[in-house]
């Protein structure tokens, strides 16, 4: 029995209606959705932080949601894991004709319109109309994730700006807008919209720079936290704790901590050049 077949077993057996597990049993494809998703942001995570050990171990907690999803739909009788198996076999052998055919793509941009070409075919061929160029994009996406899959698509049919300093524009429009709202005293319903405005222009000018905004972000938020867990530490050793510490006292440990993150950074980069 292979490692798959021992793990598809494992899942049959906890969904056993007699002897399984209660919990498991009592599951459905919605109640089991947000674990999906906490597993995928975990395995970003073990990504991010380059724990290879601990990614292996999340890679193996999201296949067990996928298992489960499956073994759900095979005790109702609509397909099974063989099928999903085989299904996305014969998917991304469909679309990638340049690596399982003859066809031939210049360049990624190239081969990306090819994709969405093949991916329109099949919806058509499954008689799914499109109603809009946007179909296709799931809600349950993070924000800024889903922000920028919405722009390329739109981009694909020639809504967009062809040089990022549209967009840098564009933010200082809306960030002036957000300021003049501020003023007024506006509800918070209409800060919330300037605001979202604002993430909008900024999803934009990261996808026109070819970056994941998600990603900077996450990188943005463990930087934030290295530090102020340094100041935390620096404030414990002079017998203090954040709280009875003035802002002024964080705001130069905040740099302090800075200088040292850079100093260290520059070191690095000398030894690597040096060995």
């Amino acid at each position: 029995m292979t490692e798959l077949d021992q793990l598809l077993s494992l899942m049959t057996r906890l969904r056993d209606p007699d002897n399984g597990c209660p919990w498991d049993r009592e599951q459905t494809y919605a109640t089991i959705v947000p674990h999906t998703i906490e597993e995928a942001y975990e395995v970003a995570d073990a990504i991010a932080r380059e724990d290879w050990a601990e990614l292996r171990s999340e890679l193996g907690d999201l296949l067990f949601q996928v298992v489960f999803y499956a073994e759900i739909a095979r005790e109702e009788g609509r397909f099974n894991f063989a099928d999903v198996a085989s299904g996305i076999v014969e998917k991304m052998t469909r679309r990638h004709p340049h690596v399982f055919s003859d066809a031939s793509y210049a360049n990624a941009a190239e081969q990306t319109a090819a994709w969405e070409q093949i991916k329109s075919a099949e919806k058509t061929a499954e008689s799914i109309p499109a109603a809009s160029v946007l179909d296709s994009i799931p809600l349950a996406l993070p924000a800024l994730t889903r922000a920028v899959k919405l722009q390329k698509k739109a981009a694909r049919v020639g809504f967009d700006w062809g040089a990022v300093e549209p967009v840098l524009a564009k933010i200082e429009e809306e960030i002036a807008e957000i300021r003049h709202e501020m003023t007024n005293g506006a509800a918070s319903e209409r800060l919330a919209d300037e605001l979202g405005d604002v993430l909008f222009a900024v999803a934009n000018l990261a996808r026109h720079l070819k970056l994941d905004p998600e990603a900077a972000l996450r990188g943005t938020n463990a930087k934030f936290e290295r530090r102020f867990r340094q100041i935390e530490v620096w404030l414990a050793e002079d017998g203090r704790t954040p709280e009875k510490a003035t802002l002024a006292d964080m705001d130069a440990l905040w740099e302090r901590a800075k200088i040292e993150e850079r100093m260290s950074e520059k070191l690095y980069k000398n030894q690597i050049i040096d060995s």
